[in-house]
């Protein structure tokens, strides 16, 4: 029977089975012995048409909360931000929508011209020389400045804030086993890092990796820790929220060597966590270490301005022993809906959305202070989001408060021993006055 779905019919399987030399597929397979067989039909229900299987799927969809039903204060990494209906406009042109790697560069001039701004872009903002054309996502990345640290120094040990995101740890952790490289974690005081601490642990490391704002949302004492690295010879790496470098210093200008992060934030929805992209940029001394692939900008025969792949470190491109990443693939896509964002946010425009960032948070610490609630990490500058007590167990509270349509944020005690009690809580300019007086009315009827 021809399935309406597949371009194979049945006089098509006859051919190959004829070509073949057999008559029936079973004959094709008569060389399987029994025991591997299945042996019966695959207990099923029967087909759904096509309009029945929509409506299946579109009732599994509604099952789904999202930011748009459910008042969202999660972050921890993914970030509930206004996304301008331009970005999918652009997006959704059939010349960037298809986009793969662009080979070719007479026929993927705009897709070159594209990611080339896009690197551009990444490099203004994080004070870096060179971009490479985007990663896999903010985890990933992390990964591969570990390698490219290795590679520059010749060390094999990695130092990793605590306070550094811990998906981000675990990815660095699971590559370091095929990357031959030790961690060390350097644990936060009071939110933040110590850089006495980290200057101790960086005694012949290769690479230092810190967050800012760390994921407690905490301000780290980034140019302290920049120079401690720096001191121990190991190169500072910030993993950085683009959207925070509109009101903080960029990386680049505080000493680091390698700036990166989700990228998320700037330009895609939350999209239940995926996918996404990741930046990563440098000075130029690392430019051959880079993983991924990098844009440049040259002329063609004519004297006319081109766009052509400059440098590639995959795998695929060149020997393996000298390749500085084994992903081979990044998110074109999604960072070229980075590049719109950012494009029509513009230098003031992210100056604005950091500051309205920082009210919000501000009055969300307020009206929870007011509801009883006491910050974990009072003392400290914090970057739309933070950390309080619930007075019970995080994860319960976030059950009841999701009861009454607000998803308060995120549990630390997933990740951190005896935070059990803490709710990080995460504000972006999408959350409204109002909204955080629902949160702190929710949060002191769950939680008294």
């Amino acid at each position: 029977m021809t399935h309406p779905f597949l371009a194979l019919t049945d006089s098509d399987r006859e051919e190959m089975l004829g070509t073949i030399g057999v008559a029936t597929v079973d004959e094709l397979f008569r060389d399987l012995p029994d025991a591997v067989r299945f042996g019966r039909e695959l207990d099923l229900e029967p087909a759904l048409s096509e309009q029945e299987t929509f409506e299946h799927l579109a009732a599994l969809a509604a099952r789904n909360a999202d930011a748009g039903r459910e008042v969202s204060f999660l972050g921890a990494g993914i970030y509930d931000h206004y996304v301008p209906a331009v970005v999918d406009t652009i997006l959704q042109r059939g010349e960037l929508l298809t986009a793969y790697t662009p080979y070719q560069p007479e026929m993927s001039q705009g897709v070159l011209q594209a990611i080339f701004e896009y690197q551009t872009a990444i490099c203004e903002l994080t004070g870096m020389d060179v971009s490479n054309a985007s990663g896999y996502d903010g985890t990933s990345v992390a990964a591969d400045a570990c390698y490219v640290a290795k590679h520059a120094t010749g060390r094999s040990k990695v130092v990793v804030t605590e306070a550094t995101n811990p998906q981000v740890r675990q990815v660095v952790k699971t590559f370091a086993v095929g990357f031959g490289l030790e961690i060390v974690e350097v644990p936060h005081r009071d939110g933040v890092t110590d850089p006495d601490e980290l200057e101790r642990a960086a005694a012949d490391a290769a690479a230092v990796i810190f967050q800012q704002p760390n994921f407690f949302g905490c301000l780290e004492p980034a140019p302290d820790l920049v120079v401690r690295a720096t001191e121990s010879g190991a190169l500072p790496v910030a993993h950085v929220d683009l959207l925070s470098l509109g009101v903080l210093e960029a990386p680049g200008n505080y000493g680091a060597a390698l700036a990166l992060g989700e990228g998320q934030a700037a330009g895609n929805f939350t999209s239940f966590g995926g996918p996404h992209y990741g930046f990563l940029a440098g000075r130029n001394e690392f430019i051959r270490r880079m993983p991924g692939r990098i844009v440049g900008e040259t002329v063609d025969t004519a004297g006319e301005r081109g766009y052509v792949l400059t440098l590639q470190t995959r795998e695929q491109h060149i020997r393996r022993e000298k390749a500085t990443s084994n992903i081979t693939t990044n998110q074109t896509l999604l960072a070229l809906g980075g590049l719109v964002y950012l494009t029509w946010l513009g230098p003031q425009g992210l100056r604005e959305l950091g500051e309205t960032c920082l009210s919000l948070g501000a009055y969300a610490k307020q009206r929870l202070e007011e509801a009883g609630l006491e910050q974990v990490f009072a003392g400290q500058t914090t970057f739309k989001e933070f950390g309080v007590r619930v007075g019970r167990n995080a994860r319960e509270v976030v059950a009841a408060a999701r009861e009454r349509g607000v998803h308060p944020g995120y549990a630390l005690g997933r990740d951190y021993e005896g935070m059990d009690d803490v709710l990080l809580v995460g504000v972006t300019e999408r959350r409204t006055p109002e909204e955080i007086d629902r949160l702190a009315a929710v949060l002191g009827e769950v939680c008294g």
